[in-house]
C-alpha cells in the first residue's frame, strides 16, 4: 500500500492541508429588520437586567464554521444549483430508439391496402423478385478496414479513440443518492428571528357616506370570535378631506407622517375561519344620542339636491362649530365586521390548521421560519376561493355597503363578541340594529416579503425605507391566541391600557357625558406627564394624554379605548398611570368651561419592583390627590390627613385592564427571581435585597440563588422560551464564574448544569416545539449555533475613588476587555477550583500576605459592607502582566465535560439522551478557547489538558454503552439510540478538527469495539456503525485522514476483530506484496487507512449478513460508500487525474467486496425478460424478493466459493441463502465499482487481472454483464417511469435538502414528521417504515410529476451520457481483461465471457458513441481470436451474429456502417478459419430469420442497404478475389434478401393475424430442406401464437419443431429411447407427419453448419417438448400433455435425470387432476366457415376456410371483426357480409365489392367414429370434418310450413386436422345431403326425445331444466309443436309407398317421445316444492291431453310393413335405398 503514501507534497496541499485548523470562529453582525436596532431611549442609566437583555438582542452572532466545508460535498454542485447548468457541458448522445420515435407517427395514415398473397400453396423460397441488391447504393465503407494492421496497433488505436471526449465526473451523471440515508448532512439551524405570523396587507381606499358633513375617524382591529379575543392592536386611520381636517386644526398641534398611514400589515399566527376584521368609526363629540347624530346619514341623500342640499349645508356649519369647540373629544358612531374566512380558505382549514398550528408558533426560530410559512399560508390557506389554481393569493378589493350604528349601552368587547357571533350565524343584525348606508372600499392581499416604507409597531422604519417618503404602511402588533414559542431577539417594551367600565350611577347629577384623561406620569406634578402614548391618525406621533370616547348622557359608560404606551427602559417607583374623570358639556353655556372635573384614580406601574399587569377595579377619589399618593396603590392608600374623599366610599368603581408586550419584563416569578439574584452578584447592591415579596439577606443569598436555579425549570414554558438565550447565558456564566458570597466561596456549577439539563429536557419533551431531522430541538440548536459564546467572567473592580471607566456595556461584544488591576489577578491565585476543592492553589505563601491585605483593604474601601461578588476571572486574555495561570481558572469546556462525567441518576440519563446539545456546546467552547489562546500554532496534543481528554474518553465510552443498552431494549428505543449515535458521530467529527487525531481515532476504535461486544443483533449493529462512520467519512479532510498514515505505528490497529481476516504477509514493501492483496481488505490496509477500513469492514459484514431487516442495512452501507465516492468525484480539490488515481487506489478493496457479493446482486437481465424490456423499478418492498442473478450463474458462483481469494471469507457452503440486494442498492454499488475502474491506474488493474485465477475473472465478467443491463438507457419517455423513484426521491430530497441547507428543516419538514410514523425520519430498523411517499401530502402542486419538456430533455441528456460513460468504462475493463490475459492460456473460457458481455451490451439500447467503440473492440477480437471464436464459442457466435445483424438494420448511418464492417470481417475471418464458412452462413441466416420474425421495429430497407454494403466490401476486397469467398458471400446475401422479401410481406399483413400466420407458415414450409431455418420459423410462429393467446397452436408449432429435431436425431444415431422421427408424434397430432425428412440425399446431417443449432440435441428436443407440454396445459389440452411426456420420459430415463422425472410426473399428475376436475367445464374452440367472394380478394376469391376461434365466440363477434378488418382495407362501403348460409351465386354479386360469408359449423362424426370418440376432449380434438345445416323450401324461401320445410346438411373436410399450427385451414372437400320434410321432422323429434332423456337422467337432477324441456314438449300452446308435427305427418298413411319407412320411423319416434314425457312428468312430481303443485297438475293435464291426441296416430301401423318376412321381394328393398340421402342434384333441379 505504500504507493498510496508516496503522494507528493503539493497534492497534499491541494487536498486541503492539515496544519491549519478547520474551525473558524466568526462574528457575524445580526441582520435587523429595522434601519436602526430597537434600543431603549438614550441617556438613561439602565438596570443590569435591561442592559443584559439589550446586549443579548444586539450583539453579533458568534458562529464556529468549518473552513473547508464550502468545498466539501454539501456545497458540491451535486446538491446546489450549479447542476442546472452542468447539462450544458454535455454532448447529446444519439440513441436509435429516440430517432425512430420522431419518424414513426407519420406512417399510419390513410386506409391500408390489403396486400395480396400469391400462390398460397407455392413451394420453394420466394425469389427476390422485385429487389435486386445491386440496384441499391451502398453505404460509405470504413477506410482501412481491409488493410492488415497488427492486433496490438489496432488495440492501441481503439484505446486512444475511447479515451477522447470522455466525461470526467461519472457521479455528475448519476442521480444523487437517496438522501434518506444522508445522515451526514447536519442541518444548519435557522437563525433566531423575530416572530411574524401570516401577514395580510389591508389598505383603506375610500370611505363615503351618503352625505359628507364632518370628519370621521376609523380604527381597525382583528377579533377571533371563537377564542373571544382581540388578536391585534388597533390601527387608526382617517380618510378625511383637507376641508374636514381644517375643522380640527385648532386641536392638532402637529401631524406626524407616521400618523397618516392608510394601510396596515396585520399578522395572524393561527389562521381560522372565525377571524373578523372590525372597522369602528368615531366622530367628533356633538350634542345628542348616537341615534340622533346618525339620523341625517340614514335619511338624507346628497344626490337628492334641492332641499337636502340646504340641510347638508346647515349640518356642515353645525359640525364645524362642534369641531372647533369639542374637537378633542370623540363619540362612537358606527361599526362593521368583515369576515376573513375567505382569505384563510375555510375548506382547507380543518386540515391545514392542524398542520400549521404546531409549526407556526412553535418554531424555534422566529421570523424567518414563519415568513416562509406565511408564504406557504398565503399560497395555500390564504388562497382566495375564486382563484384559479396556482395563482398565488390575488389582491381582493371589497366594498362594504352598510355599517351598523353603535348602541350607546353596548360598547364593550363582550357586546362586540355577541354581535359577531350572531352575525356569523345569520350574517345580518338588521332586525335588531339600525344600519347606515355607506361605501367603504378595502384592498386585502397577502403582504409581500419586502414592503417599502413600512413602520414597526414601535414606529421604527423597516428596511428598505426609501428617502422619498410616501404614505407609510404600519405593522400592527399581533396578540396571538396561544403561546408563540420564539425567543425574543428585539428590544420591545410596550404597555396597553384598556379602560373598560365606570360606574357613577349613584354619583351626583353632573356626571353625564363622561370622558377619562389618561396619562403616564413619572412624578406627581402636572408637568411630569411623559410623551410616551402613541398618537392616533393625523396627529403627533406621541402624546402626553389621551381622552376616551364619550357616550352621551350615560352615567355608567363602557369604554373600548386602547391606549398604547412605550414604556421607559428604566422604571422607578414614581412611574404611574393617572386617570382623570371629566364631564363634558356639549351645549355652549356662557362662561362655563367645557370640562368639569369629576375625580381621579391611578395605578403604580411597579409593584415590588415588578411590572404590574392584569385587570384592576380602582376606586375614584373625588378631590385633588395628596402628595406621595403614587407610592401606594389606589386601593391601599394609608389614611391621610385630611382624609381623601372617595366615590362610593372607596369601593372600586373603575374597571381597567393593563397588558404588557415586553422583551425585558419576564412577567414570570421564577425568572424574575433568578435574574434579580444574578444581578445582585454582578453589581453592587444594598442588602437585604427585595425579590418579589421577600427580602433576602446576604447570608441567605447563596441558598436562595441555588433554589431559584433549581426552580427555573418550573417556570411556564413560554417565558422560559422567550428569555431562553439570556437564561442559558446566565447559567453558563454561573457554572464557571468563581464566586465569593458573604466572604465564602460559593459553587453553583452543578446546580447550573443540572438546570440546563432540565431545561433541555423540557424543551425536547414539549409537543409544541419543533425538532430537526436528527431529533434536535430547534431552539437549542440555534442557540448553540448562533448565540452561545464563552461566558464573560465579570471582574470585580475595587472601588477606590472613582470607578474606572468601563466601555459602554451595551456594545460589549466579547470578553476581550483590558486586563484589570494586578491585585485582582493575585486574588485569583488563592481561590480554589469551585468544582473540585481538592485542588489547592499553587501560589507561594509570600503571596498569601498580599492577598490578605488586598482583601482587607477591599473590604475597608467598600461603601456598603459587602462581601459577595464574582471573583474576577482572567478571560484568557494574553496580557503582559498576567501571572502564571492559576489552578483555579475554570475553562468552560473543562467544566462542562467534568459535569457530564460526574452527573448521576436522571440528570445523567437526560444528558446522554440529548447528548447532541452538550456535544455542540463542548465543540463550540473548545473552538473559542483555541481561538482565544492562539493555540492553533501549538501542537494539538498539548492543546487540551490530560484531565479534559480523560473526561472526553469517559463521555464517549458512556455514550457508546448507552447506545448499546438502548438497542437491546424493544423497538421504541432504537430510534433514540440512532439519534444519540448520530450526535456522537458528529461530536467526534468535530473533535477531528480540534484535537489530536490519534486520540480521536482511538475513541472511534473504542466505540466500534464496544458496540460489537455488547450487541449480538448484526443488522442493528452494522446499521449503527454505518451511520456513525458515514458521518465521520463526510469530514472534509477525510482523504488526508486516510491517505497519510505513512507508517503503521501511528495508526491505530484494526478496530474490528469481530470479523475474521485472513492474514497476509505484513511487509510494507510494494514489490513483495502481491497486487492482489491491494484489492482485498487486509489487516494492513485497515491499519493504514483507518476510516475507510472500518467502512469497508461494515459494508462487507452487511453484505454477508442475514436476518430480519438486513436489506435496509445493506442499502445504508452501499449508500454510504456511494455518497463518499460521489463527494470525491465532485470535489474541486480532486479534479486532477493524478489525485483521482490515488483516491481510487484507496478504494480498491471495494472491488474485492463487490466481487464477493456477486450472487446477491439484483439481476437486471432477468428483470428485462420478465417485464419485456419496458421495466420500471418497483418499490423496495417488491424488489426484495425479485429474482436476482440467473440461477445457473448463481450456482456456479456459489459452488466455487472456496476458490475465493478475498480477505473476508463469505462462506464456502455452496447453497448459501443470500439476501438479495434490491435494484437501487445494486445500481449504487455498481456505479462505485465503475468509478474505481475508471479512475484507478489502468496498468495496475491489468497486473491485477493477470494474476487472478480464471474463476475470479469470470466473476468480474459476470459483474460487467450485470453492469451492462444495470445502466441501460431507458429512453426519454420512460425516463419518467424508470426514475420516478429516483426523481421522486431526488425531488423530496431536493426539497428536504434545500431547506436543511438553506435554513434547517422548515415547516415542511415539520409536517413531514408529523405525518410519518415514528415521528421523524428514523423509523428504527423496521423495514416497512421507509418514509411513506403517499403519506407526504405536502408535495406542493408545483412539483408536478409531468415535468416540462426541457426538464425531460435535460434528464434524458444526462441519463444518455451516464449510459454511454458506464458502458465505455465496462468496455475499457473488457479490453483490460483481454490484454492482461492474452498472454495466458485461459483465454478460451474468458473469450466466451467477454463476448457474453459485449453481446449483452449490443442488445441494450446504446448510443452511437458507444456502438462505434464497441464494434471496434469486436473487430479487434475477431482479428485476434478468430479461430477460437468460430471453433469454441458457437452459441456466442450465433448471438453475436444476431446482434450485429440487428444493428445492420439501424436507422443511424454511423451504427450501420460499423455493424456492416464488423459482419463482413466476421465472415471473412470465418472463411479464413475453416475456408468454408457454412456455419457462419447458417448463423447469419438463422439470425436474420429470427430477427425478422420477432423484432417488430425492424427496418428492412436499412438492412437491405447494409447487405449491399457488405457486397461492396466483398467486391473491393482484393485479397479474397482469388478464393470462392466472394461468390459464397453473394449467394448468402441473395438468400438473406429473399428472406427479407418475405419479411416485407409479413410487415404488410401485420394487421391480419390469419394472413400473417399463413405467410409465416409458408415461409416455414419453404425451408423444408433447411431444418435450422424451418425450426426458427416454427418458433417464430409459436411466439406469435402465444402473443395472441392461441396456446394450443403455439404448442403444436413446438411439437412440429420437436418432430423435425427427432427426424434429424434419428438420422444421426439410432437410440431406442429416442422417438423414431415424426411417426412417433402421431398420437399428439396426425399433422406431424409432414415433418418427415425429405429424402436423405437432399441433406446429409453431417454437413458443416447444418443442424448445428442448440436445439438439434437430445436436451434441445426435451426442451421443445417440455415447452409444448406447458403450452398445452395452459391451453387446457391435458390429454395431449400426457402424450407429449410419453416421448420425453424415455429420454429422461436414459439420461438418469431423476430430478426432471420428478417434476415431469408431478406435471402429469396435475394434468390428470385437471381432466378429472374440469372435464366438461373446459372450453375448446368454436368453428366458423368463412367464404371470400369478389375479385378484390385476389387469391382468396372463392376460397373457403374453417376458422378456429376462442371458445364461446358468437357469430356476430367474428363477423364484426372480419368486416371491420376488411372494411379498413377496402373501405367500409365495399365490404358486405352475407348473412345466410345458402350457396352463393357469383353472377348476382356486385363485382366491385368484397363479400364474406360466415357460418357457424360443428364438428361432424360418422356413426362408427362416435364409438371411438367417447370423451368430451376426443370430440373436440383432431377434427377434420364440420357440418352446417341450411333450411330451405322448394319455392326458394328459407322457411315454410312443416310439410314443405326441407333442410340441406353440408359437411366440409379440411386440409389438416384441428388443432394445427395455424388457426384457419382451407376446405378441400364439400358434401351435401338434402332432407325431405318428413326426414326433417324425424331429426327434430329425435333431438327432442334426446333432450328429454338427458334432462331426466341428469345427476344431480335439475328441476328448472326438466320443466323447461317439458314445457316445450307438452305445453298446450307450442306452435309447430309435437302435436302439429304428428297431425301433419302421421294423420294419414302416405300414398307413396316410398315414404312408408319414414312414416313408421316417425311413429316410433313419437312413441318413445310420449313415454319419455311420462317419465319426465313423474320425475318432476318428485322434484317440485309445495308452491308448484298447481303447475304440476297443469303439466299432468296437458300431458294426458297430448297422450290422448297422439294415441290413435301412434297405434296405427302400416299393414304392408308387417307382412311375413319371407314374402318380401328383394327388389322392393332397393327402392328404399336411402334415395333421399343420395347426392341428388336432380331432385333439387326439379324443385327449383
Amino acid at each position: 500500500m505504500t504507493h498510496l503514501n508516496s503522494l507528493d507534497v503539493e497534492l497534499a496541499q491541494e487536498l486541503g492541508d492539515f496544519t491549519d485548523d478547520d474551525l473558524d470562529v466568526v462574528f457575524t453582525p445580526k441582520e435587523f429588520r429595522t434601519l436602526q436596532p430597537s434600543l431603549p431611549e438614550e441617556g438613561v442609566e439602565l438596570d443590569p437586567h435591561v442592559r443584559d437583555c439589550v446586549q443579548t438582542y444586539i450583539r453579533e452572532w458568534l458562529i464556529v464554521n468549518q473552513k473547508n466545508q464550502g468545498s466539501s460535498e454539501i456545497c458540491s454542485f451535486k446538491k446546489t444549483g450549479s447542476r442546472k447548468d452542468f447539462h450544458k457541458t454535455l454532448q447529446k448522445q444519439t440513441f436509435e430508439s429516440e430517432t425512430l420515435e420522431c419518424n414513426e407517427p407519420t406512417a399510419q395514415a390513410g386506409p391500408r391496402r390489403l396486400k395480396v398473397l400469391c400462390h398460397v400453396s407455392g413451394k420453394g423460397p420466394l425469389t427476390a423478385c422485385g429487389f435486386d441488391l445491386r440496384s441499391l447504393q451502398p453505404d460509405p465503407r470504413l477506410e482501412n478496414l481491409l488493410q492488415h494492421v497488427s492486433a496490438e496497433d489496432f488495440e492501441k488505436q481503439n484505446e486512444e479513440a475511447r479515451r477522447t471526449n470522455r466525461q470526467a465526473e461519472l457521479f455528475a451523471l448519476y442521480p444523487s443518492v437517496d438522501e434518506e440515508d444522508a445522515v451526514e448532512i447536519r442541518p444548519v439551524p435557522e437563525c433566531p428571528r423575530e416572530h411574524l405570523g401570516n401577514r395580510i396587507l389591508i389598505k383603506l381606499l375610500t370611505l363615503k357616506f351618503e352625505i359628507e358633513i364632518e370628519p370621521l375617524f376609523a380604527s381597525l382591529a382583528l377579533y377571533d370570535v371563537k377564542e373571544r379575543k382581540k388578536i391585534s392592536e388597533n390601527f387608526h386611520c382617517d380618510l378625511n378631506s383637507d376641508q374636514f381636517k381644517g375643522f380640527l386644526r385648532a386641536h392638532t398641534p402637529s401631524v406626524a407622517a407616521s400618523s397618516q398611514a392608510r394601510s396596515a400589515i396585520f399578522s395572524v399566527t393561527y389562521p381560522s375561519s372565525d377571524i373578523y376584521l372590525v372597522v369602528k368609526i368615531e366622530k367628533v363629540l356633538q350634542q345628542g344620542e348616537i341615534g340622533d347624530c346618525a339620523e341625517p346619514y340614514m335619511v338624507i341623500k346628497e344626490s337628492d339636491g334641492g332641499k337636502s342640499k340646504e340641510k347638508i349645508e346647515k349640518l356642515k356649519l353645525q359640525a364645524e362649530s362642534f369641531c372647533q369647540r369639542l374637537g378633542k373629544y370623540r363619540m362612537p358612531f358606527a361599526w362593521a365586521p368583515i369576515s376573513l374566512a375567505t382569505f384563510f380558505n375555510v375548506s382547507t382549514l380543518d386540515r391545514e390548521v392542524m398542520d400549521v398550528e404546531p409549526t407556526v408558533g412553535r418554531s424555534s426560530v422566529g421570523e424567518r421560519r414563519t415568513l416562509a410559512q406565511s408564504r406557504r399560508l398565503s399560497e395555500r390557506a390564504l388562497s382566495l376561493e375564486e382563484n384559479g389554481v396556482g395563482s398565488n393569493f390575488r389582491t381582493t378589493t371589497m366594498t362594504i355597503n352598510t355599517f351598523f350604528k353603535q348602541e350607546g349601552d353596548r360598547l364593550s368587547d363582550e357586546d362586540l363578541f355577541k354581535f359577531l357571533a350572531d352575525y356569523k350565524r345569520s350574517s345580518s343584525l338588521q332586525r335588531r340594529v339600525k344600519s347606515i348606508p355607506v361605501s367603504l372600499k378595502l384592498e386585502i392581499s397577502s403582504a409581500p416579503e419586502t414592503i417599502n416604507c413600512c413602520l414597526t409597531p414601535e414606529m421604527l422604519p423597516v428596511r428598505p425605507f426609501p428617502e422619498n417618503r410616501t404614505r407609510p404602511h404600519k405593522e400592527i402588533l399581533e396578540f396571538p391566541i396561544r403561546e408563540v414559542y420564539v425567543p425574543h431577539t428585539v428590544y420591545r417594551n410596550l404597555l396597553y391600557v384598556y379602560p373598560q367600565r365606570l360606574n357613577f350611577a349613584n354619583k351626583l347629577a353632573s356626571a353625564r357625558n363622561i370622558t377619562i384623561k389618561i396619562q403616564f406620569m413619572c412624578g406627581e406634578d402636572a408637568g411630569s406627564a411623559m410623551p410616551v402614548i402613541f398618537g392616533k391618525s393625523s396627529g403627533p406621533e406621541f402624546l402626553q394624554e389621551v381622552y376616551t370616547a364619550i357616550t352621551y348622557h350615560n352615567k355608567s359608560p363602557d369604554f373600548y379605548e386602547e391606549v398604547k404606551i412605550k414604556l421607559p427602559a428604566k422604571l422607578t417607583v414614581n412611574h404611574h398611570l393617572l386617570f382623570t374623570f371629566y364631564h363634558i358639556s356639549c351645549q355652549q353655556k356662557q362662561g362655563a368651561s367645557v370640562e368639569s372635573l369629576l375625580g381621579y384614580s391611578w395605578l403604580p406601574i411597579l409593584l415590588n419592583e415588578r411590572l404590574q399587569t392584569g385587570s384592576y377595579c380602582l376606586p375614584v377619589a373625588l378631590e385633588k390627590l395628596p402628595p406621595n399618593y403614587s407610592m401606594h396603590s389606589a386601593e391601599k392608600v394609608p389614611l391621610q390627613n385630611p382624609p381623601i374623599k372617595w366615590a362610593e366610599g372607596h369601593k372600586g368603581v373603575f374597571n381597567i385592564e393593563v397588558q404588557a408586550v415586553s422583551s425585558v419584563h419576564t412577567q414570570d416569578n421564577h425568572l424574575e427571581k433568578f435574574f434579580t439574584l444574578c444581578h445582585s452578584l454582578e453589581s453592587q447592591v444594598t442588602f437585604p435585597i427585595r425579590v418579589l415579596d421577600q427580602k433576602i439577606s446576604e447570608t441567605a443569598l447563596e441558598h436562595e440563588l441555588k433554589l431559584s436555579i433549581i426552580c427555573l425549570n418550573s417556570s411556564r414554558l413560554e417565558p422560559l422560551v422567550l428569555f431562553l438565550h439570556l437564561v442559558l447565558d446566565k447559567l453558563f456564566q454561573l457554572s464557571v464564574q468563581p464566586m465569593v458570597i458573604a466572604g465564602q466561596t460559593a459553587n453553583f456549577s452543578q446546580f447550573a448544569f443540572e438546570s440546563v439539563v432540565a431545561i433541555a429536557n423540557s424543551l425536547h419533551n414539549s409537543k409544541d416545539l419543533s425538532k430537526d431531522q436528527h431529533g434536535r430541538n430547534c431552539l437549542l440548536a440555534s442557540y448553540v449555533h448562533y448565540v452561545f459564546r464563552l461566558p464573560e467572567l465579570q471582574r470585580d473592580l475595587p472601588k477606590s475613588g472613582a470607578p474606572p471607566a468601563l466601555p459602554d456595556p451595551r456594545y460589549h461584544t466579547y470578553g476581550r476587555t483590558s486586563a484589570a488591576a494586578v491585585s485582582s489577578k493575585l486574588l485569583q491565585a488563592r481561590v480554589m477550583s469551585s468544582s473540585n476543592p481538592d485542588l489547592a492553589g499553587t501560589a507561594h505563601s509570600a503571596a498569601d500576605e498580599e492577598v490578605k491585605s488586598i482583601m482587607s483593604s477591599k473590604i475597608a474601601d467598600r461603601n456598603c459592607n459587602r462581601m459577595s461578588y464574582y471573583c474576577s476571572g482572567n478571560n484568557d486574555v494574553p496580557s503582559s502582566t498576567a501571572a502564571p495561570r492559576p489552578a483555579s481558572k475554570k475553562h468552560f469546556h473543562e467544566e462542562l465535560a467534568l459535569q457530564m462525567v460526574v452527573s448521576t441518576g436522571m440528570v445523567r440519563e437526560t444528558v446522554f439522551k440529548y447528548a447532541w446539545f452538550f456535544f455542540e456546546l463542548l465543540v463550540k467552547s473548545m473552538a473559542q478557547y483555541v481561538h482565544n489562546m492562539d493555540k492553533r500554532d501549538s501542537f494539538r496534543r498539548t492543546r487540551f489538558s490530560d484531565r479534559f481528554k480523560d473526561d472526553i474518553t469517559t463521555i464517549v465510552n458512556v455514550v457508546t454503552s448507552e447506545i448499546a443498552a438502548l438497542l437491546v431494549k424493544p423497538q421504541k428505543e432504537n430510534e433514540q439510540a440512532e439519534k444519540i449515535n448520530i450526535s456522537l458521530a458528529f461530536f467526534l467529527y468535530d473533535l477531528l478538527s480540534l484535537m489530536d487525531r490519534g486520540f480521536v481515532f482511538n475513541l472511534i476504535k473504542h466505540y466500534c469495539n464496544q458496540l460489537s461486544a455488547k450487541l449480538n443483533n448484526l443488522p442493528t449493529l452494522i446499521s449503527m456503525r454505518l451511520e456513525f462512520l458515514r458521518i465521520l467519512c463526510s469530514h472534509e479532510h477525510y482523504l488526508n485522514l486516510n491517505l497519510f498514515f505513512m507508517n503503521a505505528d501511528t495508526a491505530p490497529t484494526s478496530p474490528s476483530p469481530s470479523i475474521s481476516s485472513q492474514n497476509s504477509s505484513s511487509c510494507s514493501s510494494f514489490q513483495d506484496q502481491k497486487i492482489a492483496s491491494m484489492f482485498d481488505l487486509t489487516p494492513e490496509y485497515r491499519q493504514q487507512h483507518f476510516l475507510t477500513g472500518l467502512l469497508f469492514t461494515e459494508l462487507s459484514a452487511a453484505l454477508d449478513c442475514e436476518g430480519e431487516g438486513i436489506g435496509k442495512v445493506q442499502r445504508k452501507a452501499v449508500s454510504a460508500i456511494h455518497s463518499l465516492l460521489s463527494s470525491h468525484d465532485l470535489d474541486p480539490r480532486c479534479v486532477k487525474p493524478e489525485v483521482k488515481v490515488k483516491i481510487a487506489a484507496l478504494y480498491l478493496p471495494l472491488v474485492g467486496i463487490i466481487l464477493d457479493s456477486l450472487p446477491q446482486l439484483y439481476d437486471f437481465t432477468a428483470a428485462d425478460v420478465r417485464s419485456g424490456k419496458s421495466r420500471t423499478n418497483g418499490s423496495d418492498e417488491e424488489q426484495e424478493g425479485v429474482s436476482a442473478i440467473n440461477q445457473n450463474v448463481a450456482l456456479a458462483i456459489a459452488g466455487n466459493h472456496y476458490l475465493k481469494t478475498s480477505g473476508v471469507m463469505l462462506s464456502s457452503l455452496p447453497y448459501k441463502q443470500y439476501n438479495m440486494l434490491n435494484a437501487d442498492t445494486t445500481r449504487n454499488l455498481m456505479i462505485c465499482f465503475l468509478w474505481i475502474m475508471k479512475n484507478a491506474d489502468q496498468s495496475l488493474i491489468r497486473k491485477w487481472i493477470a494474476d487472478l485465477p480464471s474463476m475470479q475473472l469470470n466473476r468480474i465478467l459476470d459483474l460487467l454483464f450485470i453492469c451492462v443491463s444495470c445502466f441501460e438507457y431507458k429512453g426519454k419517455q420512460s425516463s419518467d417511469k424508470v426514475s420516478t423513484q429516483v426523481l421522486q426521491k431526488s425531488r423530496d430530497v431536493k426539497a428536504r435538502l434545500e431547506e436543511a441547507l438553506l435554513r434547517g428543516e422548515g415547516a415542511r419538514g415539520e409536517m413531514m414528521r408529523r405525518r410519518t410514523p415514528g415521528n421523524d425520519r428514523f423509523s428504527g430498523l423496521n423495514e416497512n417504515l421507509r418514509w411513506k411517499k403517499e403519506q407526504t401530502h405536502w408535495r406542493q402542486a408545483n412539483e408536478k410529476l409531468d415535468k416540462t419538456k426541457a426538464e425531460l430533455d435535460q434528464e434524458a441528456l444526462i441519463s444518455g451520457n451516464l449510459a454511454t460513460e458506464a458502458n465505455l468504462i465496462i468496455l475499457d475493463m473488457q479490453e483490460n481483461i483481454i490484454q492482461a490475459t492474452s498472454a495466458l492460456d485461459c483465454k478460451d473460457s474468458l473469450l466466451g465471457g467477454v463476448l457474453r458481455v459485449l453481446v449483452n451490451s449490443l442488445s441494450c439500447d446504446q448510443s452511437t458513441t458507444y456502438l462505434t467503440h464497441c464494434f471496434a473492440t469486436l473487430r479487434a477480437l475477431i482479428a485476434k481470436f478468430g479461430d477460437l471464436l468460430f471453433e469454441e464459442e458457437v452459441e456466442q457466435c450465433a448471438d453475436l451474429c444476431q446482434r450485429v445483424l440487428h444493428h445492420c438494420s439501424s436507422s443511424m448511418d454511423v451504427t450501420r456502417s460499423q455493424a456492416c464492417a464488423t459482419l463482413y470481417l466476421l465472415m471473412r475471418f470465418s472463411f479464413g478459419a475453416t475456408s468454408n464458412f457454412a456455419r457462419v452462413k447458417m448463423q447469419v441466416t438463422m439470425s436474420l430469420a429470427s430477427l425478422v420474425g420477432k423484432a417488430p421495429d425492424f427496418n428492412e430497407e436499412h438492412l437491405r442497404r447494409s447487405l449491399r454494403t457488405i457486397l461492396a466490401y466483398s467486391e473491393e476486397d482484393t485479397a479474397m478475389q482469388t478464393t470462392p469467398f466472394p461468390t459464397q458471400v453473394e449467394e448468402l446475401l441473395c438468400n438473406l434478401n429473399s428472406i427479407l422479401y418475405d419479411t416485407v410481406k409479413m410487415r404488410e399483413f401485420q394487421e391480419d393475424p390469419e394472413m400473417l400466420m399463413d405467410l409465416m407458415y409458408r415461409i416455414a414450409k419453404s425451408y423444408q430442406t433447411s431444418p435450422d431455418l424451418r425450426l426458427t420459423w416454427l418458433q417464430n410462429m409459436a411466439e406469435k401464437h402465444t402473443k395472441r393467446k392461441c396456446y394450443t397452436e403455439a404448442a403444436m408449432c413446438l411439437v412440429h419443431a420437436a418432430a423435425l429435431v427427432a427426424e434429424y436425431l434419428s438420422m444421426l444415431e439410432d437410440h431406442s429411447y429416442l422417438p423414431v422421427g415424426s411417426v412417433s408424434f402421431q398420437n399428439i397430432s396426425s399433422n406431424v407427419l409432414e415433418e418427415s425428412a425429405v429424402s436423405d440425399d437432399t441433406l446429409s446431417p453431417d454437413e458443416d453448419g447444418v443442424c448445428s443449432g442448440r436445439y438439434f440435441t437430445e436436451s434441445g428436443l426435451v426442451g421443445l417438448l417440455e415447452q409444448a407440454a406447458e403450452l398445452f396445459s395452459t391451453g387446457g389440452l391435458y390429454e395431449t400433455v400426457n402424450e407429449v411426456y410419453k416421448l420425453v420420459i424415455p429420454i429422461l430415463e436414459a439420461h438418469r435425470d431423476f430430478r426432471k422425472l420428478t417434476s415431469t410426473h408431478d406435471k402429469l399428475q396435475k394434468a390428470f387432476d385437471n381432466i378429472i376436475n374440469k372435464d366438461h367445464k373446459r372450453m375448446f374452440g368454436t368453428y366458423f366457415r368463412v367464404g371470400f367472394y369478389g375479385s378484390k380478394f385476389g387469391d382468396l376469391d372463392e376460397q373457403e376456410f374453417v376458422y378456429k376461434e376462442p371458445a364461446i365466440t358468437k357469430l356476430p363477434e367474428i363477423s364484426h371483426r372480419l368486416e371491420g378488418f376488411y372494411g379498413q382495407c377496402f373501405g367500409a362501403e365495399f365490404v358486405e357480409v352475407i348473412k345466410d348460409s345458402t350457396p352463393v351465386d357469383k353472377s348476382k354479386l356486385d363485382p366491385n365489392k368484397a363479400y364474406i360469408q360466415i357460418t357457424f359449423v360443428e364438428p361432424y362424426f360418422d356413426e362408427y367414429e362416435m364409438k371411438d370418440r367417447v370423451t368430451y376432449f376426443e370430440k373436440n380434438f383432431n377434427l377434420r370434418r364440420f357440418m352446417y345445416t341450411t333450411p330451405f323450401t322448394l319455392e326458394g324461401r328459407p322457411r315454410g310450413e312443416l310439410h314443405e320445410q326441407y333442410r340441406r346438411n353440408t359437411v366440409l373436410t379440411t386440409m389438416h386436422a384441428f388443432p394445427y399450427i395455424k388457426t384457419r385451414i382451407a376446405v378441400i372437400q364439400k358434401e351435401e345431403f338434402v332432407l325431405t320434410p318428413i326426414e326433417v321432422a324425424i331429426e327434430d323429434m329425435k333431438k327432442k326425445t334426446l333432450q328429454l332423456a338427458v334432462a331426466i337422467n341428469q345427476e344431480p337432477p335439475d328441476a328448472k331444466m326438466l320443466q323447461m324441456v317439458l314445457q316445450g314438449s307438452v305445453g298446450a300452446t307450442v306452435n309447430q309443436g309435437p302435436l302439429e308435427v304428428a297431425q301433419v305427418f302421421l294423420a294419414e298413411i302416405p300414398a307413396d309407398p316410398k315414404l312408408y319407412r319414414h312414416h313408421n320411423k316417425l311413429r316410433l319416434c313419437f312413441k318413445e317421445f310420449i313415454m319419455r314425457c311420462g317419465e319426465a312428468v313423474e320425475k318432476n312430481k318428485r322434484l317440485i316444492t309445495a308452491d308448484q303443485r298447481e303447475y304440476q297438475q297443469e303439466l299432468k293435464k296437458n300431458y294426458n291431453k297430448l297422450k290422448e291426441s297422439l294415441r290413435p296416430m301412434i297405434e296405427r301401423k302400416i299393414p304392408e310393413l308387417y307382412k311375413p318376412i319371407f314374402r318380401v321381394e328383394s327388389q322392393k328393398r332397393d327402392s328404399f335405398h336411402r334415395s333421399s340421402f343420395r347426392k341428388c342434384e336432380t331432385q333439387l333441379s326439379q324443385g327449383s
